[in-house]
């Protein structure tokens, strides 16, 4: 039994990678790794902003809520002077 096709590339055009293709690959990899991890940052201020927005808009709604029965009160008590 011999082996003498065993040093040739795989006959499917799978390649073994160079050492300058591994190299570029972490590199990339990192690249990428560094992006997704600035983006997640984004997306924890946007959240914390948008909660922050939220607690402002429900501030803001409590208070017109207030002003609106103060209004209604006030409306009463002018239609009970007449």
């Amino acid at each position: 039994m011999e082996f003498d096709d065993f040093d040739n590339p795989p006959a499917w055009g799978a390649t073994t990678p160079q050492t300058g293709d591994i190299v570029r690959d972490a590199i990339r990899k990192e690249q990428v790794i560094k992006e997704i991890t600035a983006y997640q940052e984004d997306l924890r201020n946007m959240l914390a902003r948008v909660q922050t927005v939220q607690k402002e808009v429900d501030k803001l709604a409590s208070g017109n809520e207030t002003l609106q029965m103060y209004i209604d009160n006030l409306t009463v008590q002018m239609a009970k002077r007449r």
